[in-house]
């Protein structure tokens, strides 16, 4: 799950001189295209075995989610009702969201949209084999921002962890991810995605959900368009059945600042399909 942050404030800062291209939706539909017919392994069934060598809350939250007996989730599309806040007390920007990822490779892309100073906006978040780019179109015809690089690629990594903790938890014995057993509630975790190896603590409630999902990897986005990097965290929870899988289904995205918290995003899962 990607959050957004900061854009109301970047339109505001002039930082809109940019492309005039095709329209990112139709980019989104082009790339999910192009990730999705990339060759795969077939799926394994998902054992007691596989998650034997984890961590004993990571174990228990992998059952009750209902992935033992089951294929391995390699793709994933989600869609959500989601709102971003630019600022503490700001008003909100609601907008539906469209997410596919694809964890084996892995690729992500994310799109939202939504009305910004009363224009149309659509924001796009891609991550594939060149890294991470991120851009906000305004009116479907200029991007207000356009991102890329290496610090942009590290912070989408973080994002793709904790989409894979919450929303493709058969994963979690991935060979990628490192585990680290710290008590009966919480539980560290380290993925390594080619140059980048990010890092989050895993927090469960006494039922064996996941709760929360803590990292200090990830950049929030600031108004010159730099990354800031800071502790970020995803309080997930009201777990319900999709197709089978009971996942978290409401959350919220939050940056710690030094002056307090701050909630920037809210999500709320409609729809899910796993493959």
């Amino acid at each position: 799950m990607i959050w957004i942050l900061g854009i109301v404030a970047l339109v505001g800062s002039g930082l809109w001189f940019a492309t005039r291209s095709n329209s990112l939706p139709r980019a989104f539909e082009t790339r999910r295209a192009e990730a999705m017919a990339i060759p795969r392994d077939a799926a394994d069934t998902l054992t007691e075995e596989d998650i034997a060598h984890l961590p004993k809350p990571v174990r228990e939250y992998i059952a009750l989610t209902g992935s033992i007996g089951r294929p391995i989730v390699t793709e994933i599309t989600t869609r959500f009702d989601a709102e971003m806040y630019d600022a503490p007390n700001a008003a909100g920007m609601p907008g539906p969201v469209l997410q596919y990822e694809r964890f084996d490779t892995p690729e992500r892309l994310f799109l939202m949209t939504s009305r910004m100073k009363g224009l149309p906006v659509a924001v796009l978040h891609d991550f594939g084999r060149n890294g991470a780019t991120m851009r906000v179109r305004l009116a479907g015809l200029f991007n207000v921002v356009d991102i890329g690089g290496p610090e942009l690629t590290r912070t989408e990594t973080v994002t793709i962890l904790n989409d894979l903790a919450f929303f493709a938890p058969s994963r979690l014995i991935d060979p990628r991810l490192d585990w680290t057993e710290i008590d009966e509630r919480r539980a560290g975790v380290t993925y390594s995605v080619g140059d980048n190896a990010v890092s989050a603590e895993l927090i469960f409630n006494a039922a064996g959900e996941l709760v929360d999902f803590i990292s200090d990897d990830r950049g929030m986005l600031e108004k010159d368009g730099t990354l800031r990097i800071l502790r970020w965290s995803t309080p997930l929870g009201n777990y319900r059945d999709f197709g089978g899988w009971r996942l978290a289904s409401e959350g919220e995205a939050i940056w710690h600042l030094p002056e307090g918290p701050f909630r920037y995003g809210y999500l709320r899962l409609t729809s899910y399909e796993a493959r």
